[in-house]
Parts: structure tokens; C-alpha cells; sequence
């Protein structure tokens, strides 16, 4: 699935053990996500067959996000659907140092978002972020999600419950990215 001109979202590989090992050493990927805090080969195989399950099983998409002109993985998005029966989804992504800032998180968000909401027909999507995370939120707000308030002590980030905000997107809100969500 084409992210943009320079950038694909394609399913995990074994090959994308070196995303792995990257995103391990930032002190906050490991923390939000299930990417192990201590790399080994070993870890990193086990996280690339739970994105595998999570696909097989129908617990959600988990994508790499690769760079179309040297095939480099530089970070992840997922559309999780553990709430879908509620009629909503939700998206997490991280991108590793060398792939921030060149407008890829916006890209992978936005395609990931357009498929979620016009091709799977979910109601509602939504994202959480942490109050000083304004990169994210940002990428967030660019692509059509609003801030609906903070969630005190949503979610657990290493040893501390920390707060979220919440960011949403209706299907009926209208165009992601010059498109029509809803087909009427």
C-alpha cells in the first residue's frame, strides 16, 4: 500500500530485524509499544510473528513503513481493532530517528486512516497521544483528527500511569486527503 511517492506500508518481515534493533534503543518506542527493551535476535523474531498474528487472527493491520528507493524500514503503523464491535479502531505508529521529519508518519496516517474509514467502513478512529508529544499530535490534527479531551492516567508507560489525549476522526466527518470518506 503506497504511503506517498517515497514510501510504502507493507506487512512485517524477518528482514525488518534492524527496524527492530533501531526502535529498541530509543528510550521511548519500547515503552508505548510491544517492541522489545532489550534487543536480541530472538526478541525481535517473537515481535515480528505477533504482528503476524495480530493480522491472522484479526486483531488488527500492523505495517512496516518502508522507504520506497532502498527498501529501509523506518518505522510502523497499525490499525488496531480490538474495539471494532463499539464500531471503532484505533492507530498507533512510531517512526525511528532517521526516518523522522521527512512528512512520512503524515503520509503512513493518512493512508492507513482513508483505507480504515472509506474501505473498511469504520465508524470511528481514534489515537492517543501524550500531552507533550506535539510532533505526533500535529501529524494528528494535519490529517483530519480533532482533539477531544485528556484521558488522566490512561495508559501505562513504564513504571507510571500516564495521561492521554485523545484524538478522533468520525467516518462522517468528512474528506481524508481530497477523498470521500463515506460512500453515500
Amino acid at each position: 500500500m503506497s504511503a506517498g511517492p517515497d514510501f510504502v506500508l507493507r506487512p512485517w518481515e524477518m528482514s525488518d530485524l534492524p527496524l527492530i534493533r533501531e526502535a529498541a534503543q530509543d528510550p521511548y518506542i519500547p515503552l508505548i509499544t510491544t517492541v522489545p527493551s532489550r534487543y536480541s535476535d530472538r526478541a525481535a523474531e517473537e515481535f515480528v510473528r505477533r504482528q503476524w498474528d495480530r493480522a491472522a487472527t484479526g486483531a488488527g493491520y500492523p505495517f512496516a513503513i518502508v522507504r520506497s528507493r532502498d527498501r529501509r524500514p523506518v518505522g510502523a503503523i497499525g490499525l488496531w481493532l480490538r474495539d471494532l464491535p463499539e464500531g471503532r479502531a484505533s492507530i498507533g505508529y512510531w517512526m525511528v530517528p532517521y526516518g523522522r521529519g521527512q512528512g512520512v508518519t503524515r503520509g503512513a496516517l493518512r493512508t492507513v486512516t482513508g483505507w480504515a474509514l472509506r474501505d473498511l467502513g469504520i465508524p470511528r478512529l481514534q489515537l492517543f497521544i501524550e500531552p507533550w508529544n506535539t510532533a505526533s499530535a500535529r501529524i494528528a490534527v494535519d490529517v483530519g483528527y480533532r482533539h477531544e479531551g485528556l484521558l488522566r492516567g490512561w495508559q501505562q508507560v513504564g513504571d507510571e500511569r500516564r495521561d492521554m489525549a485523545v484524538y478522533g476522526l468520525l467516518n462522517s466527518d468528512g474528506p481524508v486527503d481530497g477523498r470521500a470518506v463515506a460512500s453515500n
